[in-house]
């Protein structure tokens, strides 16, 4: 592992509860869970616990009383975390998984955070960041939190010299291409399903067309985003820079969960640029990482070891892209966010 401290933020944490059903949900129905599992997570917690697994230097900021469960889980597991005190308990998000690996989330809303929170969560952030090399501002924002919140929070890294990476969707996703160059992260990792929010295409066209889908990649640089880290699922994933585009696919594998591997893709991507990897091979350890996060049961991440690289298969699909530079195509209405996604941070 080379040096390189990568930064968290996640502004809704919450305790992530995987109950495992015994066959498929029926409505209605009594069902005997077979053993389930609670792990600490919220996207930003879920990066920095894989980053944590495979040995990089990573701390994860996020708005917690001391005593609340979240704070020992991540104690427990060694994870260097920067807690911003806050009276509210964090949320407790619900994973119905059945035995073919389909997952059915149900994500409480989270307490609100008041100016001052938010205010100390900012500073603490950029405290951990002027040392930083990769800051990850990542999942939902809280009840009543301003839509452009990241934005800003991107802008005012700029000072820092840390890259920063986003991963959000919805509201705040719109309000972040939205907000101009300036405010555009050095890495966005969207889905299929936020690509399509970005853009006003639909889903359907961008997983079937992947012309469709590098038109739609290319607008985000012209937006000013340097790197667009696609995931597919099990389409596996696209890497655009200014390097060039590839595409890579993953291993045949069994599914037992999706929770967190869009997390794991990004952390996978964020270790090897730590190791100095170029892009393909970044694209490659966030198909890994990925992979392995979904062969897992709940929302465990994988170690370096459950990662197969070697088994990723990367192709090479352009040259390299413009320079970001500022766009003329106007963000998709608010109104064009749905209430609510696949997928709700």
């Amino acid at each position: 592992m080379s040096g390189g401290r990568i930064v968290t933020l996640t502004a809704n944490p919450s305790l992530d509860r995987t109950l495992a059903l015994p066959g498929r949900l029926e409505r209605g129905s009594v069902a005997r869970l077979a053993p389930s599992s609670t792990e600490p997570g919220g996207k930003g917690v879920n990066v920095a616990r894989a980053v944590a697994a495979a040995g990089g230097d990573v701390v994860t900021v996020l708005p917690a009383a001391d005593d609340d469960p979240i704070v020992a889980a991540l104690h427990r597991l060694g994870l260097p975390l920067a807690a911003v005190p806050v009276e509210a308990p964090v949320r407790t998000n619900y994973t119905l998984a059945e035995p073919d690996g389909t997952t059915t989330k149900l994500n409480e809303p989270g307490a609100a955070l008041d100016d001052a929170t938010r205010a100390r969560l900012t500073a603490v952030l950029h405290e951990h960041a002027a040392s930083a090399r990769w800051v990850v501002l990542s999942g939902s924002l809280p009840p009543g939190t301003p839509v452009d919140w990241y934005a800003d929070l991107v802008r005012s890294l700029r000072d820092t010299g840390a890259k920063v990476a986003v991963d959000t969707s919805e509201a705040p996703l719109l309000a972040l291409l939205a907000a101009g160059p300036d405010a555009a992260p050095d890495l966005l990792k969207p889905n299929s399903e936020e690509l399509a929010q970005l853009t006003g295409a639909s889903e359907a066209e961008l997983t079937a067309d992947r012309d469709a889908a590098l038109a739609a990649v290319a607008t985000l640089h012209e937006r000013g985003v340097g790197e667009v880290l696609l995931t597919l699922g099990a389409d596996g994933a696209l890497l655009s820079c200014a390097d060039g585009v590839w595409s890579a696919l993953p291993p045949p594998i069994a599914v037992r969960s999706t929770v967190g591997a869009g997390d794991c893709s990004l952390a996978g991507h964020l270790l090897a640029d730590l190791a100095g990897a170029e892009a393909p091979d970044r694209l490659r350890s966030a198909v890994a990482y990925g992979a392995a996060s979904a062969s897992l049961p709940g929302s465990a991440v994988p170690t370096p070891a459950q990662v197969d690289r070697t088994a990723v298969e990367v192709t090479a699909v352009s040259g390299p892209v413009p320079a970001a530079a500022p766009s003329t195509t106007p963000a998709p209405p608010r109104s064009a966010v749905p209430a609510a996604g696949r997928d709700v941070r």
